[in-house]
């Protein structure tokens, strides 16, 4: 039996009027589930479950975000950003932006149209939105009761005595029953980031996680927010990114308002970049990259802060927008360096040249700054040969698109990864050791280039000159089960958007791995950081942190019998590797990385407890690798998260993937 139309959501033009070229959408009595097919935008920022709406028989409606972005809601004089599981009310005459600026609607209730429901309708319609309600509470519940029982328990081994781990917690995972139920179980474990506390002269030769709301204290420890990379006096501020939200930004981060000058550096498309351009601050400006070679994107993730002292350069994941640094698993690696001496002003370094190198490819329009015992300067890639990067701990891996060829084959992409690693020698213990990819979208892919890929991050020699030989990768990749049991339930899955033709093709089930995170809190916290490394045990030759997902496009792929590397997007990597430390600042000994105080450095994962192959006097750096090593290759049960694939059984917030457009609150409607 049809229930009552409640009334439409109209399409508006830039004038607010009416759009008479596109059809209205009609919103029912009960749970709307609204998204890009329904609205008919190719705009892939509108997630296929964008909103939910849940309209009553009083013309009233709840507003529920259920994609990624935010989505705005004007009443009146009043303007509202509302962002992923944000809720808000709307009444007739309202206007909602699906996109903020982008694809406007009004809520419209019928004069006089509104029907009636039968007596019968209005019991079905109670009695199944009743039912509804329970089950919505019963989620509730049991979050509530489970978080509550972690609490319990964390505090308790935390005063235990006699308990043989000093430090434990109750960390929550969902799992599949005998009897296909969700069911929460424990699983007590170490808490190892909590330990994690680097002094502030050391931050350089590590990377930290970004915060995420929603965790355990202990599992933000050493964590980062916006507000801790954009602090202090900055002059010039260059923001490079792919997605960004003016709004948030400023929000988020008031100081960045500041700044007498902002460069963003981004990768939005046209209908996105009308907006920025209308509520950015008169002292910023907007560029986007040129990208020679079609399906490119801006993808690179950095900033760049000019203070009276020096610059600030940091690498991040991130894009700069809300649910990204809130919601999700992020990292991010960052060193200041000091102005050069008069008498230093041409010495170079390699990392001085890995910057330079890319930023000169951005070609972003220059402007002028006076700046405080600096004088007038021009801000383009060559002023930033006036910092001293000596102490770089770090190498800067880019990715520009193009066709490279001759001796820049190897300046970019995998291949200068596969140049720089070459170059470096490692422990024995490394050979034929394993690799992990771990990142958020993965590419139209093939064996032949996985293969090309794995030769690069293999290359390397240990210490008597034998090559480190072919490491077998390891792929970490959400499962639909970690997507629907994570923070975010269901809706985390628009930012891990690969579809299953490129997912579920057959040679990659060899490759497959957990995303197990339990050591840093973050199991839940679905992953849009990107890292690669190759490891032995809880030991690392080399870690990459990087923007670049799995794709030849972000990484380059060798044509042309391997003289040429073709490039289709802008991507920025920070590799730290053992030997690269010694390569960045001394010598090389005996194929053993030293600092100017002889002492050898060793990088570890923070799950490593100490051991006889690493020698008392070397300096260990403990990096915060979000995932367990060694990764737990998938069970025949497994499936791997594709953002196309039909879930029908519910999440955390008893809600399905995707919704469609129909009425939810009875089950033959």
């Amino acid at each position: 039996m049809p229930y009552s139309q409640i009334g439409f959501l109209v399409p508006l033009n830039n004038n607010l009027e009416e759009d008479d070229s596109a059809s209205k959408l009609p919103i029912l009595e009960g749970v709307n589930i609204l998204g890009r097919d329904n609205f008919s935008v190719s705009d892939k920022r509108v997630s296929r479950k964008h909103i939910s709406l849940k309209a009553s028989l009083d013309g009233s409606a709840e507003v529920v975000v259920e994609g990624s972005n935010p989505v705005v809601i004007r009443a009146g004089d009043q303007r509202k950003k509302l962002y992923s599981k944000d809720k808000a009310t709307i009444a007739h005459g309202d206007i909602l932006e699906l996109i903020p600026g982008h694809h406007v609607f009004k809520y419209v209730i019928p004069t006089g149209a509104k029907d009636t429901p039968s007596p019968q309708t209005r019991k079905r319609s109670s009695e199944e939105g009743r039912k509804l309600s329970e089950d919505e509470l019963l989620v509730k519940k049991r979050r509530q009761i489970f978080e509550d029982e972690a609490f319990a328990r964390n505090l308790q081994a935390e005063l235990a005595d006699n308990s043989p781990v000093q430090e434990r917690s109750l960390g929550i995972e969902i799992c599949q029953s005998s009897r296909s139920h969700r069911v929460m179980h424990e699983v007590v474990g170490a808490e190892p980031i909590r330990h994690f506390s680097v002094h502030k002269d050391r931050l350089p030769l590590t990377f930290r996680l970004l915060q995420v709301q929603g965790l355990p204290p202990w599992a933000n420890t050493s964590s980062v927010s916006i507000r801790d990379v954009i602090q202090g006096n900055v002059l010039v501020a260059i923001l490079s990114n792919y997605m960004v939200d003016i709004d948030w930004l400023i929000s988020a981060c008031p100081a960045i308002k500041k700044i007498p000058h902002v460069l963003v550096i981004h990768g939005e498309g046209d209908g996105t970049l009308d907006h920025l351009k209308k509520v950015k601050p008169a002292n910023w400006i907007l560029h986007k990259p040129p990208l020679p070679i079609s399906y490119g994107t801006h993808h690179s993730k950095a900033m760049l802060l000019v203070y009276p002292r020096g610059v600030r350069i940091i690498v991040h994941t991130a894009n700069l927008i809300h649910v990204d640094w809130n919601n999700k698993s992020q990292g991010l690696w960052m060193q200041d360096f000091p102005w050069k001496d008069q008498k230093d002003l041409k010495k170079g370094h390699e990392f001085e040249n890995d910057v330079i190198d890319y930023l000169s490819v951005l070609k972003w329009p220059e402007f002028s700054v006076n700046l405080p015992d600096i004088g007038n300067v021009t801000i383009n890639s060559s002023f930033f040969k006036k910092f001293n990067y000596s102490s770089a701990a770090v190498r800067l891996i880019a990715s520009v698109p193009g066709y490279h060829t001759g001796p820049n084959l190897k300046k970019w992409g995998h291949m200068k990864l596969r140049t720089i690693l070459q170059e470096s020698v490692f422990d024995k213990e490394f050979q034929k050791s394993p690799l992990v990819y771990q990142f958020s979208s993965l590419g139209s892919l093939d064996e032949k280039w996985i293969a090309e890929l794995a030769t690069s991050m293999s290359a390397g020699f240990s210490d008597d000159k034998t090559p480190l030989g072919l490491g077998k990768p390891l792929i970490i990749w959400p499962t639909v089960e970690d997507v629907r049991g994570s923070l975010e339930g269901y809706a985390a899955g628009n930012a891990i958007p690969s579809p299953q033709k490129n997912v579920e093709k057959d040679f990659l089930k060899k490759y497959w791995a957990k995303w197990k995170a339990t050591h840093t809190g973050r199991c839940r916290a679905m992953p849009h950081i990107k890292t690669y490394t190759r490891y032995s045990g809880q030991k690392l030759a080399w870690f990459l942190l990087t923007s670049a997902n799995l794709s030849k496009a972000a990484w380059g792929a060798l044509q042309k019998n391997n003289s040429q590397l073709m490039i289709r997007s802008y991507e920025e990597h920070s590799i730290l590797v053992s030997i690269m430390l010694v390569l960045l600042w001394v010598q090389v000994t005996c194929g053993s990385s030293q600092n100017a105080g002889g002492r050898k450095r060793e990088l570890v994962t923070l799950c490593w407890r100490g051991n006889q192959s690493i020698d008392s006097s070397s300096e260990v750096i403990p990096l915060p690798v979000p995932y367990e090593l060694p990764p737990q290759p998938y069970s025949s049960e497994d499936v791997p998260w594709s953002w196309d694939r039909r879930c029908s059984k519910k999440d955390v917030y008893g809600q399905v993937w995707p919704r469609q457009v129909k009425l939810y609150v009875s089950q033959d409607s």
